[in-house]
């Protein structure tokens, strides 16, 4: 007889485990029972009953039902108690309104006659308890198996278990919540049916029972043969291709030189290199040539530039009105020339923080000019610093995590003693730190509580003391398990275009990251390097992981996680603007900046609004701390923009720009077409793309009556098509 397979096994035990046989009778419970099924059906979900404000056709819950006795209230006492009739209970709106016997806007949530429908009816006809005497509370979840390995496109049965604080179990598979984290990887289905698709990788599926949640760590192997890897330049390749030979996905090999040089100046530096900086890179021998090309470009000022325009975005610096501009040029200087000196990150995140005074003596005020309420405040530091996700925790237990409103609470405490002063600038106030016990009243309860960082016990912060530098302590710690993983993950994600974890800013158990080793080394790396954000960029770029060819190999096409070859993305709005200028020789004008100024390193969002260029392709208003605020997938009108608008035919046709230059150079044809590729696309031109172009130059033209150009003109014209050709391709529009 042939022998079990692990998963047959498993799917036999659990087939005849007591999970999907009846339970024994036992009193039923509001709490135990019949909560779990309000969440398992939806209907305390925000876009049903729990509604904010008024639920749905009057009849109000708690979100997720995070507050059971006032679900039961709005269930048995309110609407004069029609929605349970004891003596019928099948007849009780509850179930006939659940069941679609009677009309139901949300439709059918369960089917008559099925275990749901029938525990609905029980408790109804036991006089609907809110509780048992001496009921055990639920303490957790577990979910089988915790973590598993799962061919493409398998299934798998989970299992959840409740454990309760009288040392009982609960087989609840049937009334838990499935999701996976990635939906192109994985389904879970309502029942804990997990299937793969055929991406091959690491996902998560997230289990949650009556506000408790478990994870099942599921990995995904191709398996394929890794037969030869790359050599590891540091720690970040050792991890990332220990993963892929673990799931079976072969690396495509490293790139050339010029891929690389022109990687990397887009990554740190926001601009294409140079045709010199091209020209001598490709032409060098030396055996770290690459470790010292991005040196230098992490000590040019363009790495200040360009990172200055990330993080003024992510802090809001916002131009609401004329009266702003000194605040937005002092903030955005501030943070230039902290990112040009190297600035230890914690001490940057300090600055902002815990700052006092005017914003002409101390520009980090300027980020309390634009995020004034405290709520505001402790969302968007959470959120930026810290990776957590706050905003729902301030009204309920957030829905996929550990935090509580009291931990809300716990945090905004810390921005509880900000005192604001008028001064004689108008809309500019002098901020202080008004000296008094640093709380703050809690939402539901109104009671008040002192500050605390997640997950620490509450701070005696004497009067005197500014409760915003505890914070910045806090976060600072080495053991703190938020503010360096989230900043490593942010930056991995600048330049993988993926996070280890997603989105970026979403750091939970129940978010796993699909190298959590990997995540754990980077940080480690961070706060060993004292929060040292250059030595960070380096580790990372360093890495052959970074290096990698974008062209997949024959197994690692479906890769869209594990970093097997790099992942092409669209450059950004100021980006591509500062290289169109630059590939066609011409200079975008912005009002109350010099004359050159790129686009990376305007100071505010006003510029966007003043700019079709930069609007149409996605640069952010700075009004959220969220990366997705920049908009990075294409659309029509991008494709149409650089096509026909009319900024981008200026450029082409600048007088002095590049098409005239080539025009009037006395070098020959081919030199001209070479230098204009290593412009675009930092790469020689193959034998064909010059055969084409010079045909195309070299062609016969007429003037819109038809009349023939003379040579020169036509020859401009040439080379005006050839730029627009080259500008519109792949190849000039991602980084690759």
């Amino acid at each position: 007889m042939p022998k079990k397979s692990p998963l047959i096994a498993w799917m036999i035990a659990l087939l005849a485990s007591p999970c999907l046989a009846a339970e024994p009778s036992r009193p039923l419970s509001f709490i135990n029972d019949i909560q779990p099924i309000l969440t398992k059906t939806g209907c305390n979900a925000g876009a049903c009953h729990a509604k904010a404000i008024t639920g749905q056709r009057g009849f109000r819950l708690s979100v997720l039902g995070f507050e059971p006795e006032e679900d039961y209230e709005a269930i048995v006492k309110q609407g004069k108690g029609r929605r349970v009739f004891p003596p019928a209970p099948e007849e009780s709106l509850l179930i006939t309104k659940g069941a679609a016997i009677v009309p139901h806007t949300g439709g059918k949530k369960i089917e008559p006659g099925s275990d749901l429908y029938k525990t609905l009816v029980r408790w109804i006809a036991e006089g609907m308890p809110y509780s048992q005497p001496n009921e055990a509370k639920l303490k957790d979840i577990a979910v089988e198996p915790s973590r598993v390995t799962m061919k493409v496109k398998t299934s798998l049965q989970l299992k959840v278990t409740a454990r309760y604080s009288d040392g009982s179990t609960r087989d609840v598979t049937k009334l838990a919540l499935f999701e996976a984290n990635d939906r192109a990887m994985a389904e879970a289905g309502d029942l804990g049916l997990v299937k793969t698709l055929d991406i091959p990788g690491n996902v998560a599926v997230m289990v949650r029972f009556g506000g408790r949640v478990a994870v099942c760590s599921v990995s995904v192997p191709l398996g394929a043969p890794v037969d030869s890897l790359p050599p590891a330049k540091n720690f970040v390749d050792e991890l990332v291709f220990a993963n892929l030979k673990q799931i079976g996905v072969p690396p495509s090999p490293i790139c050339d030189d010029s891929t690389f040089l022109r990687r990397i100046s887009l990554d740190i530096g926001g601009r294409l290199p140079t045709m010199e900086e091209t020209k001598a890179f490709l032409a060098s021998k030396e055996p770290d040539k690459r470790d010292r090309a991005i040196e230098a470009m992490l000590n040019s000022p363009d790495y200040a530039d360009y990172f200055a325009n990330k993080w003024t975005s992510l802090l809001k610096n916002q131009r609401a009105e004329a009266a702003d501009i000194t605040a937005n040029f002092a903030f955005h200087a501030w943070m230039r020339d902290s990112l040009l000196a190297n600035t230890p990150y914690d001490q940057i995140v300090r600055q902002i923080l815990a700052s006092t005074g005017t914003i002409v003596s101390n520009p980090p005020v300027a980020w309390y000019k634009r995020v004034k309420e405290p709520t505001t405040q402790v969302e968007d530091v959470a959120q930026l610093f810290l990776g957590v996700r706050m905003q729902c925790a301030q009204c309920h237990h957030h829905p996929f995590e550990k935090w509580t409103q009291g931990e809300y609470y716990h945090l905004a405490a810390f921005f509880s003693q900000i005192g604001r002063k008028p001064t004689a600038i108008a809309g500019e106030d002098l901020i202080f730190h008004k000296r008094g016990v640093a709380q703050t009243e809690h939402r539901k309860t109104r009671v008040m509580l002192k500050p605390a960082g997640l997950g620490e016990a509450p701070l005696d912060i004497p009067p005197d003391e500014d409760p915003r530098l505890a914070l910045a302590d806090w976060m600072s710690k080495k053991t703190n398990p938020f503010f360096a993983t989230a900043l490593v993950n942010r930056y991995w994600k600048h330049f993988f275009k993926r996070g280890l974890f997603e989105p970026e800013d979403d750091l939970r158990d129940t978010n796993p990251a699909t190298n959590p080793e990997l995540l754990t080394a980077l940080a480690k790396h961070l706060t060993d390097s004292n929060y040292d954000l250059k030595s960070l960029v380096r580790v990372i770029v360093q890495s052959h992981t970074y290096q990698l060819s974008s062209t997949p190999n024959a197994h690692n096409a479906v890769d869209r996680q594990a970093y097997s070859h790099f992942y092409p993305k669209r450059m950004a709005a100021e980006v591509l603007l500062d290289s169109i200028d630059m590939v066609t020789g011409s200079k975008t004008d912005f009002a109350d900046l010099p004359a050159g100024t790129r686009a990376i390193s305007l100071p505010d969002n006003s510029y966007t609004r003043a700019s079709p260029f930069l609007k149409v392709f996605g640069r952010p208003d700075n009004a959220s701390v969220c990366e997705c605020e920049r908009v990075q997938s294409a659309s029509l009108a991008q494709s149409l923009h650089l096509m026909n608008a009319a900024d981008v035919k200026a450029k082409l046709t600048a007088s002095g720009g590049r098409a005239e230059l080539l025009t009037k150079s006395e070098q020959p044809e081919p030199k001209r077409i070479r230098d204009l590729y290593l412009a675009a696309f930092s790469r020689e031109p193959t034998a064909d793309e010059v055969r084409i172009s010079e045909s195309h130059i070299a062609k016969p033209r007429t003037d819109g009556g038809g009349k023939p150009l003379d040579s020169q003109r036509s020859r401009r014209n040439g080379y005006e098509d050839l730029l627009w050709a080259l500008m519109n391709t792949k190849e000039f529009l991602f980084n690759h």
